[in-house]
């Protein structure tokens, strides 16, 4: 029998419906290859009882605060009704009493404005961490000892991880699916929910990105080529011409469509491409290096640990072979 991951999602007054389904969705959905899940996802609320959503509807859970001794991870997703966690960057007392029950060692998640509420607990002093970016400014003024990053969709400090605005708790949910069980997990559990399987944590958030008029040039069809030829030279020249644009339009529009430049989101999905071939397969890391357009073992190495922190051998190494902990995982991803 397979020991599942316990996740609990704390729901608070205010709650996003959206955001509090979103660890239901992804964690709910991955399952080994006998078809056995591998996380118990659960909702418990500060004081058992029913939570206003921001919607017209209230929630009603089967469990109080005692739950969170029982978890793994807990997630906070999204609210609206924080009170003095947002006006005076403190818990209120039923908050920091149901956080009470959480296990030291047990690992935080963050779905956008949720972050007020690690920050104001003291998880975030001196780490790196985001929210929607709507936010940003004031959760700095509010917690100045947390190190906001406004332009990211995610933060993975470990064994804290914040993430800004809707969407982007898919982006995170699916970045620990991933660092939990690996690449081609998290993708079959992307595609059922129909999202993107990889958004890299440090693209830019959408901050009021103009839509292309009507009859626009796009760079999408020239981002689906340039996804079909990972392994060769991706100038910024080449790809410009397949769209028939001048480097400058193309870049321009580039941005305003993906939210990055060409050549981090070429990066990124080397990098994806990588892992996949480093967890699926037995080529060497210098057939990788060139099937993927790095080139070389050297640059290879250069990027992951750019993006992911880690090389490609203590990768393969912690994502191959036998079932190893989470804390095994996060100590190889550490070295």
């Amino acid at each position: 029998m397979v020991e599942r991951h316990r996740v609990v999602v704390l729901a608070l007054d205010g709650v996003i419906p959206f955001e509090l389904g979103i660890p239901s969705r992804v964690f709910g959905r991955a399952h080994d290859a006998d078809g056995n899940s591998l996380y118990e996802v659960q909702t418990c609320t500060a004081d058992g009882r029913p939570v206003r959503s921001d919607a017209d509807f209230s929630i009603s859970v089967d469990h109080g605060p005692e739950l969170l001794a029982e978890a793994d991870t807990v997630v906070i997703p999204a609210s609206y009704e924080l009170g003095p966690a947002y006006d005076e960057g403190r818990l209120p007392p039923n908050i920091e009493a149901a956080l009470g029950f959480v296990r030291p060692g047990t690992r935080y998640v963050s779905i956008c404005t949720g972050s007020y509420i690690l920050a104001a607990a003291g998880l975030l002093d001196g780490l790196r961490a985001t929210t929607h970016w709507r936010n940003t400014e004031h959760f700095q003024r509010t917690y100045p000892q947390v190190l906001v990053d406004p332009d990211v969709l995610f933060v993975d400090e470990g064994q804290i991880l914040t993430s800004a605005g809707v969407a982007a708790g898919l982006d995170l949910c699916l970045h620990i699916l991933r660092r939990d069980h690996g690449s081609d997990l998290a993708n079959q559990v992307a595609r059922r929910c129909v999202v993107p399987p990889w958004r890299d944590g440090g693209q830019a958030q959408y901050i009021e990105r103009p839509i292309p008029a009507a009859g626009a040039e796009s760079t999408a069809a020239t981002r689906n080529w340039a996804l079909e030829r990972l392994g060769e030279s991706l100038t910024l020249t080449r790809m410009a011409a397949h769209s028939n644009m001048s480097v400058r339009t193309f870049t321009r529009r580039f941005g305003e469509e993906v939210g990055t430049t060409p050549n981090r989101w070429l990066t990124t999905h080397r990098v994806d491409r990588a892992r996949q071939l480093l967890e699926t397969t037995d080529l060497s890391v210098d057939v990788i290096a060139r099937e993927v357009g790095f080139g070389t073992t050297a640059s290879l190495r250069q990027h992951m640990g750019a993006v992911l922190g880690v090389p490609p051998s203590a990768y393969r190494k912690t994502f191959r072979g036998r079932r190893i902990s989470h804390a095994e995982r996060r100590s190889s991803l550490l070295m």
